[in-house]
This record gives C-alpha cells, sequence and structure tokens, in this order.
C-alpha cells in the first residue's frame, strides 16, 4: 500500500501534513512522492479563504474523475468546517480531521480495503513529540499550541481548530533537541497565535523562546503569528526573549485594519494605539526588526475613512511584509450575514494598497545594498542558487553555497520580495 500526500495552506497545517506521514511510516506503510505511483490520495485541505476554498474543492473533484481508481482521504480545516459541501463534492472519500490525526493509519487501511472512514471531532492529543516525517530535516516545524483565544468575526479557522491547547515547554524544548541534534538549522515555533500560548496552562511564550534557544547547535528560531491582543500582557518579556541572538528579528503581528471602529466591528480586542505601542517597542528594542503584517482589504462595514486609516497606518510603520487579503465571507463567520463591500471597490483599494505595500518592501529592501550580511541557507532556489535568510529573516539568493550553512554575504540588489547577493570573499 503506497500513500501520497499533498498539504494546502499554512505552516501548522504543513506540520500537521508531516504527522500524518509520519504515523503511516510508523505502521510500514510508504509515502510516495508523485500521485500515479500512490493506491491513496490524502488531501490535506486549508479552508481559510475563499480562494483556497475553491482550489482544494476543485483539486478532490479533478482527482476523482482522473484517477478513479485511486481512494482519496480529504484531511485539514474543510473536515471539520465544512462537511455538508465536503459530503457532496467527495461522497465516497473518506475523512480525517485534524485532532485525529493519530488515526492515520487505520483510516487509510480502511480505505485501502474499500471503506468509507470519517475521524472527525475534537480532542487534546498533543501533537509534540509525535512521529514526523519532513521533507529534508533542514527546517523543523513545531506546533506549540492549537486552536485559539479569539472570536474574530470574519475567521471560519476557528471552528476547525477548536479552543486553545497548549504543550508542556518540556515536551517542545525536547523535540527542537532532537531535531537539532539529527541537523535542524531552522526550528519554526507555530501556531494559529503563538501569543495565546501558555494561557491556558500557567506557561509563558518568553519562557518557551528562551528554552528552545538556548539549546546547544547552531540554528535559528522563527516565532510564528501573534495576535496583538494577547501580546499585551507579556510584550517585555517576549522582546528580551527575542534578543536572543538564534532568534530570527521577525515578528508576524497582524492588524487587519487602521480603523478602530473596524477593530471593533471585527472583535479584534485590541486598539491601533495598543498596536502601535507594541510596535514602537520592539523596533526600539530589535532596530533590524521585520514587521510583517496582515491587511483585510474591504471588511464589509470598511468606509472610505476607515481605509484611509489603513493606509496611514502603513505608511507610518512601514512594515517589511504585508500580507493582504480581500475580504470573502466565509462560511459560520459572524461577518458572513453582512452586506460585501461592491466589487469595483473592493477592486480598487486593494489595487492601492498592492502598489504601496510594493513601494514600502521594496524601500525597506534596498537599504540593505552594501550591507554585510551572515545569513543561513535553508532551501534550494526553484530557479537554481540557492535561498538564505539574514538574522531579519528576509529571504536572500546566493550561489555556491552548501544547505544548513551559515554564510557572509554582500547584499548586491534587492526587490520587493527578495535580496541578491554575493559570498564575501575571505
Amino acid at each position: 500500500m503506497k500513500v501520497y500526500i499533498e498539504s494546502y495552506g499554512c505552516t501548522f497545517n504543513k506540520a500537521d501534513g508531516q504527522i500524518i506521514a509520519g504515523n503511516l511510516n510508523e505502521n510500514n506503510i510508504d509515502i510516495v512522492d508523485s500521485i500515479d505511483e500512490a493506491d491513496v490520495v490524502i488531501v490535506n485541505t486549508c479552508y481559510v479563504k475563499l480562494p483556497t476554498e475553491n482550489k482544494v474543492v476543485y483539486r478532490i473533484q479533478k482527482l476523482q474523475e482522473e484517477y478513479p481508481d485511486k481512494k482519496i482521504i480529504i484531511g485539514g480545516c474543510m473536515v471539520e468546517i465544512d462537511p455538508e459541501k465536503l459530503d457532496k463534492v467527495g461522497p465516497d472519500c473518506s475523512w480525517i480531521g485534524p485532532h485525529q490525526l493519530n488515526k492515520a493509519a487505520e483510516v487509510v487501511t480502511g480505505t485501502y480495503c474499500g471503506e468509507v472512514i470519517r475521524e472527525c471531532g475534537f480532542s487534546k492529543e498533543s501533537k509534540v513529540g509525535v512521529p514526523k516525517l519532513v521533507d529534508d530535516g533542514l527546517v523543523h516545524i513545531i506546533q506549540i499550541c492549537e486552536g485559539c483565544l479569539g472570536a474574530c468575526t470574519f475567521c471560519c479557522t476557528r471552528f476547525a481548530r477548536g479552543p486553545l491547547n497548549s504543550y508542556p515547554i518540556a515536551d517542545i524544548k525536547a523535540e527542537a533537541k532532537k531535531a537539532i541534534e539529527n541537523g535542524a538549522c531552522e526550528i519554526q515555533l507555530t501556531a494559529q497565535d503563538t501569543a495565546a500560548f501558555g494561557r491556558d496552562s500557567g506557561e509563558k511564550l518568553s519562557d518557551l523562546i528562551k528554552e528552545v534557544a538556548n539549546l546547544e547547535g547552531d540554528f535559528k528560531v522563527r516565532v510564528g503569528m501573534m495576535h496583538p491582543k494577547n501580546i499585551l500582557n507579556d510584550v517585555d518579556e517576549i522582546i528580551d526573549a527575542m534578543k536572543h541572538p538564534k532568534v530570527y528579528n521577525f515578528i508576524h503581528l497582524p492588524v487587519q485594519s487602521g480603523s478602530d471602529k473596524v477593530l471593533s466591528e471585527m472583535n479584534r480586542g485590541h486598539t491601533i494605539d495598543q498596536y502601535l505601542d507594541v510596535v514602537s517597542k520592539f523596533k526600539n528594542e530589535i532596530p533590524d526588526l521585520t514587521l510583517a503584517v496582515d491587511i483585510i482589504v474591504g471588511y464589509p462595514t470598511e468606509t472610505d475613512d476607515d481605509f484611509d486609516l489603513t493606509v496611514k497606518l502603513l505608511e507610518n510603520i512601514k512594515p517589511s511584509l504585508i500580507h493582504l487579503s480581500k475580504y470573502q465571507h466565509r462560511r459560520g463567520a459572524i461577518s458572513s450575514s453582512l452586506r460585501e463591500v461592491p466589487p469595483e471597490t473592493m477592486k480598487k483599494r486593494s489595487k492601492f494598497l498592492s502598489e504601496i505595500k510594493s513601494k514600502i518592501t521594496e524601500e525597506e529592501n534596498k537599504e540593505l545594498v552594501g550591507t554585510h550580511q551572515k545569513v543561513l541557507v535553508v532551501e534550494k532556489g526553484s530557479k537554481g542558487g540557492f535561498i538564505a535568510k539574514t538574522d531579519s529573516y528576509i529571504p536572500v539568493i546566493v550561489d555556491d553555497v552548501k544547505l544548513g550553512t551559515f554564510v557572509d554575504v554582500i547584499i548586491t540588489d534587492a526587490t520587493a520580495t527578495y535580496l541578491k547577493s554575493e559570498l564575501l570573499k575571505e
């Protein structure tokens, strides 16, 4: 029996795919690199945005049309968020929900034998320290908690991931230590909201970062997305932890809107002043910080004045990375009952912000041209060469290097999304 797995969406979902593969591997079920070789195909879905929903639905339909002889299992967020639609799209498909990954082998075995098995529902099973099967071992993802404390009106992911469930620092540290000993050079601490870590268990994100960063070895730590609301209680200690030389100078702090009115209507739980205070503290203490933000364009209650406030915010904080999303209704989300912004208005606002985004990020990167950077080589480039990361987690293209090593480079050019470099001659 051979299984092919394809995962969509975020880093957390990618790690879920690795856990599924690890469970199958532990049970002597082969993982293959192509659908043609496989008897069973697992589609590990993402459902956070409508375009992604459309993509995974189309993929499931095409697989059934093109490979009628293969068994199909659907995993990921779609299983919990939209089982009615999934049942229509794949009435003969088995399911494995994101909280049932430890049952992957039995779901695959039963499906291969002709059964339709549907394992879903919530669980407190830990996702730390379980077997994983990773691509190259250089970048190791650790899910530090699952679920969130929020109730954002536009979000459907919380219906799939459930309430907050933090995993023990000791277990996370043990997995990181083992990964580093096995050759990992980058540890990614991920969650729906890393800032919520420990709010249910009494532990703290700042302590977790320090414990992992203080492990022996040559590696870097990347801390995943933090909700501004939940960082407020521990901001000074988190900053102190992130000053550790093994931690990337990188923070992903979604704001979604520059308008307090819209933030309130989104039920975000923080104000712009609070957000600016957090950003100011980080930038003052970590000068080379890369700030990544998320913006939702065209939330149903967003007026022209609200949009202008978002523009002003971005021009003020000048984030190094801006993730833009056009608002679209999501299944079960409270805001889905509201009337959407007219398409022409949405398109105009999105285009305007895209132009600002490119201008800000290119200007930020251009300032690094001519500088000396010590970078970590993490993957091969799709068009040749290698991709490395600066201490501030900015991608750098570099040639003639070895994966998993730190090298010294001079930045020679910059775009809005990456830097170009040459090796520093000794």
